[in-house]
């Protein structure tokens, strides 16, 4: 039998391709341009002479072949990392913790799961939330009373360090009896005569405020609810229209509860990124929470695209 030319990059890739569905959001996911994944590939299936995926199929569906190959990335990189944390719990000692400050109401549909992952992993690790609002979220990071914070719009702080999450579609949510339910999408005036629901916060913390309406001098009335369900049980009832990311609703969309539309002809979208200190985020610990948090994410929600390391301040 010839030599072996898997390497643990391959594996990667396969991992990636799975998930995402797409060759563009792979190479996002492993910070490789599309035409160099597609490289990695074709020499795979050079070396094995077989296919390892079914051409011209969305989303993207694995041959015979390229099952076998990624029930073997599964296992092995499972064991990768798990070696990892090993090692590190070994050189770094078995303490430590990892405090979270979250300002988005809807966050918590990606994190909690995230979190019962990385227990599993690190369970000598102490892990809570910091609560509440705060004006200057790294702030918590400076005065170590958080060890991850966050964040939609990074900036660059000196010792602070930004990790893309993932970039994710803010959906307009209207009734269906509404009058703007036949629209393809909402355009900003839309929202000028009707009452905008969404979650007690700041106005600046809306993105549909701060990036869409704000800047073309619209200020509708606003109404707002704690819950998701509260919002969406206003907007079934005609009681104004909201801006939610999609992956918070989609159930009520699968149910056809009320409508989504996109905000705009290419869409409202946002991102989310993890704040750290330069000094966490050499912690292995800490790698391993942002490995799980982008995988868990990209596994359990719908629609989201990878953000790259060139997304970074």
């Amino acid at each position: 039998m010839k030599p072996s030319l898997l390497e643990l990059r391959h594996l990667q890739t396969l991992l990636a391709l799975v998930e995402t569905g797409t060759l563009s959001k792979a190479a996002a996911r492993v910070f490789l341009t599309q035409s160099a994944l597609s490289h990695q590939i074709k020499q795979l299936e050079d070396h094995y002479g077989v296919a390892l995926f079914e051409r011209k199929t969305q989303p993207l569906r694995l041959s015979p072949a390229g099952q076998r190959l990624h029930g073997l990335a599964e296992t092995v990189m499972k064991a990768v990392r798990e070696a990892e944390r090993d090692i590190a719990r070994i050189a770094q000692g078995n303490s430590g913790q990892l405090r979270i400050a979250v300002e988005c109401h809807t966050c918590f549909d990606w994190l909690m799961p995230a979190m019962d992952q990385f227990r599993e992993h690190w369970p000598e690790i102490e892990l809570d939330l910091v609560s509440g609002f705060h004006a200057d979220p790294l702030a918590l990071l400076r005065e170590d009373r958080a060890e991850l914070v966050v964040v939609s719009e990074p900036q660059a702080h000196e010792g602070i360090a930004f990790h893309p999450l993932f970039r994710f579609e803010i959906v307009g949510l209207v009734s269906r009896r509404h009058p703007l339910a036949p629209r393809d999408f909402l355009a900003p005036e839309d929202f000028a005569e009707e009452t905008l629901l969404s979650y007690p916060v700041p106005e600046d913390m809306l993105d549909i405020v701060r990036k869409v309406l704000k800047p073309r001098g619209i200020e509708p009335r606003r109404r707002t609810a704690e819950l998701t369900v509260a919002i969406l049980q206003l907007v079934a009832s005609r009681r104004g229209i909201a801006a939610l990311p999609q992956w918070t609703v989609q159930s009520y969309l699968d149910r056809e509860y009320v409508l989504a539309k996109p905000i705009g002809e290419t869409g409202l979208w946002s991102a989310l990124y993890a704040a750290t200190t330069e000094r966490m985020a050499q912690s292995v610990y800490m790698g391993d929470f942002l490995d799980i948090v982008r995988s868990s994410s990209f596994r359990n929600l719908r629609g989201l695209l990878p953000l790259t390391k060139e997304d970074s301040p």
